[in-house]
C-alpha cells in the first residue's frame, strides 16, 4: 500500500502522523511511504531519519495526498486539506466529529474512508489511541493551569503547591478517567488541594487506593459540582463519552459563582468542551476570560510537547497501521471489531451512532459498509 504523511497544519501542531520507526515497519511489510518534507521537524525528527527508515521524500501536501492510497495524520484534517481528499483514499486520524458538523460534511462529500483514533476501543471498552495523548494531555493540564493561576496570565496570583503558612490552590478535578487521573497525579505532585469527581464509583475506589488521603473523592452530582466549582481555584475538565459530544457539567450560571482569577482546562474541549464557556484555542493565543474565569482551552494540547506525543501516539497506533495497510481496510476491520469501531466515515455516510447522533444524521452501521 501507498502511505502518506503530510506535515500538520493545525496551529502550533508539530506533531507527526508516523515517527521513523513506524515507517521502518511499514517498509519491511512491503508497503511505500511518502513523507512531507519537514514533517517531523516540530518533533525533532528530520528528514534523513526518515529517509534512513526508507521513506521517500516529497515537497508539497498536494503530492502525498495526490498518491497515498492511505494517509496517516495526528489532527483532524483542515478545510484546505479535505479538499484534497478523494474518493477510496484512507484516511487515519484523530477526527473528533461529534462538535465539527463541516468537517463531517466535507469528509462524507469527499468519498473517503475515514476511520477515527479516539473510538477504536480494545477489549476491556477502553479506547487505546487516546489513552496516550490522555495522558499526555493530563499531566500538562496541571502545569498549563498553574501558570495561568499566576497574576501575569491573569490567575489570582495563586501557587498550586502553597508554601509553609499559606494554603495550597484548590483544585476540581472532573473526571477521573484516564486525564484525570493523570492530572491527579500531577496535581497532587506538586501539593494542591486535590478534589477528583466522577459518576463511576469503582473510579473513585481506584484513585483512593492509588492516592490514598492525599486526595478527596466526590460522587459527581449536579449539586457536589455547584458546591465544589464555588470553592475552585483551578478547575480541569476531562469527562469524556467516547465519540460523543462531552457533558456540559459547567454551566453559565455556574461560571458567575466561580472566584475571579480561577481557572478552567478544558481538556474535553476536542469534544466540545465540558463548560458552556468553552470554545476552541489554540498555542498561539491560548487564554480567553469569562466573567473574571481565565479559561484555557487549546484543542490539541499534547502538540505544545510534540516530541513526546508523537512517539507515544505511535507506539499505539503502530500495529493498526500495519494491520490496515497489510490487509486493506475492509479485511482489516472485518478481523477486528475493535479497530472497526473506529470507523466514523464511508461511502458518503456517518458509521459511528455517537458521531450520528452528536451531528443529527442518519448512520451506516459499520457493519454494513463492510458488507458494501
Amino acid at each position: 500500500m501507498r502511505v502518506g504523511v503530510p506535515k500538520e497544519i493545525k496551529d502550533h501542531e508539530d506533531r507527526v502522523g508516523l515517527v521513523p520507526g513506524s515507517v521502518r515497519e511499514l517498509v519491511a511489510h512491503g508497503h511505500s511511504v511518502a513523507v512531507q518534507k519537514g514533517a517531523g521537524l516540530g518533533a525533532g525528527i528530520v528528514d534523513a531519519d526518515f529517509v534512513a527508515a526508507g521513506a521517500s521524500l516529497v515537497d508539497s501536501a498536494d503530492e502525498i495526498w495526490a498518491g497515498a492510497e492511505m494517509v496517516v495524520k495526528v489532527k483532524e484534517p483542515l478545510a484546505v486539506e479535505r479538499a484534497r481528499m478523494r474518493d477510496g483514499q484512507l484516511l487515519f486520524t484523530y477526527l473528533h466529529l461529534a462538535p465539527d458538523p463541516d468537517q463531517a460534511r466535507d469528509l462524507m462529500k469527499s468519498g473517503a474512508t475515514c476511520i477515527a483514533y479516539e473510538t477504536v476501543t480494545s477489549p476491556s471498552g477502553a479506547l487505546p489511541l487516546l489513552f496516550p495523548m490522555s495522558e499526555v494531555a493530563g499531566r500538562m493540564a496541571v502545569q498549563s493551569g498553574a501558570h495561568c493561576l499566576e497574576n501575569a496570565a491573569g490567575g489570582r496570583g495563586i501557587l498550586l503547591g502553597g508554601v509553609p503558612g499559606v494554603a495550597p490552590a484548590n483544585v476540581v478535578i472532573l473526571g477521573g478517567g484516564v486525564s484525570g487521573s493523570n492530572a491527579t497525579m500531577m496535581a497532587v505532585g506538586l501539593g494542591a488541594d486535590v478534589t477528583v469527581v466522577d459518576r463511576n464509583v469503582d473510579v473513585l475506589r481506584r484513585l483512593v487506593a492509588q492516592f490514598g488521603s492525599r486526595i478527596k473523592t466526590v460522587y459527581s452530582t449536579r449539586d457536589a459540582v455547584a458546591r465544589l466549582l464555588a470553592d475552585a481555584d483551578l478547575v480541569i475538565g476531562t469527562v469524556l463519552i467516547p465519540g460523543a459530544s462531552a457533558p456540559k457539567l459547567i454551566t453559565r450560571d455556574l461560571l458567575a459563582t466561580m472566584k475571579k482569577g480561577s481557572v478552567i482546562v478544558d481538556v474535553s474541549i476536542d469534544q466540545g468542551g465540558c463548560a458552556d464557556t468553552s470554545r476552541a484555542t489554540t498555542h498561539s493565543n491560548p487564554t480567553y476570560v469569562v466573567d473574571g474565569v481565565v479559561h484555557y482551552c487549546v484543542a490539541n494540547m499534547p502538540g505544545g510537547v510534540a516530541r513526546t506525543s508523537a512517539f507515544a501516539l505511535n507506539n499505539a497506533t503502530l500495529p493498526f497501521t500495519l494491520a490496515l495497510a497489510d490487509k486493506g481496510w475492509k479485511k482489516a476491520l472485518a478481523d477486528d471489531p475493535h479497530l472497526r469501531n473506529g470507523l466514523n466515515v464511508h461511502a458518503g455516510q456517518i458509521t459511528h451512532p455517537a458521531v450520528a447522533e452528536a451531528l443529527g444524521l442518519s448512520l451506516l452501521a459499520p457493519e454494513r459498509a463492510l458488507a458494501a
